[in-house]
């Protein structure tokens, strides 16, 4: 006797539980995840004619920074805030960069930039990538000189395969390593998605002894197929050279 076939289920199927963490490359053959980011905002004004006088008022504000001159705006600076507690950038930060010798300078908007670090999955030491070397990267007064700027990749580089979306990041990868084993630049990689108010995706940072080697690292990723095909919006750029970073503190 046929049995009838049994009634269809509508019960839904379950979904893996979300999970956010960043991932990094297998340590003693187990992936390393961490929830810890670090937040880094770049703040841009006009009007300093010394930036000494903002010193005293960065020193005190419980939150690491750098202070930049601009190279295209003779009265031009910038301060480089960081902090795992984004909140502290509204708080602390926020007191300081709205009184004392800031509250006679005037904002420049069109270079805020606001990120936070992430990994692609095979960095080897995640926590360090994350959290450290930023800081190190941007506070060694042995490379000053600074190219920030933002990107927004075109819709269609999400719908690529992953395989061909990892090809095109591993060929920029390679470039700027191939610059900062030379010793001529390093990179922060930072993404903004629903934290930038021009809709950008990322935010990079470009740090070097000298201003030269920083242009032709741009210069030279210009013909790769990520940047001459699936970008949509490049800049602006902020140029600046260190003049002040809170005190570099070991790491954990």
């Amino acid at each position: 006797m046929n049995q009838p076939n049994p009634a269809p289920s509508h019960a839904p199927t379950a979904e893996p539980a979300l999970d956010i963490r960043e991932k990094g490359g297998a340590k003693d053959g187990v992936a390393q995840y961490s929830d810890r980011r670090l937040f880094m905002q770049l703040t841009a004004f006009s009007g300093c004619r010394d930036a000494r006088k903002l010193v005293d008022s960065l020193a005190g504000a419980g939150v690491d920074c750098v202070l930049y001159e601009e190279l295209g705006d003779p009265t031009g600076v910038a301060v480089l805030a960081m902090s795992e507690d984004p909140g502290l950038l509204l708080s602390k930060l926020r007191r300081e960069l709205s009184s004392g010798p800031f509250a006679e300078l005037t904002v420049k908007p069109e270079f805020a930039m606001l990120g936070r670090t992430y990994a692609l999955g095979y960095e080897p030491r995640l926590e360090d990538w994350l959290l450290h070397r930023p800081r190190r990267v941007v506070s060694d007064p042995a490379w000053p000189w600074a190219v920030w700027y933002p990107l927004r990749r075109k819709g269609e580089f999400a719908r690529l395969p992953r395989p061909e979306q990892m090809s095109m990041l591993k060929e920029h990868g390679n470039i700027g390593r191939r610059f900062g084993d030379a010793g001529l630049a390093l990179d922060i990689r930072l993404a903004c998605h629903g934290l930038d108010k021009n809709d950008n995706d990322f935010v990079i940072g470009l740090i070097g002894k000298d201003l030269a080697p920083l242009s032709i690292l741009v210069e030279t990723m210009r013909p790769t197929a990520q940047t001459s095909e699936y970008l949509s919006n490049l800049g602006p750029f902020f140029v600046g050279r260190a003049v002040w970073n809170s005190p570099r503190k070991e790491a954990a």
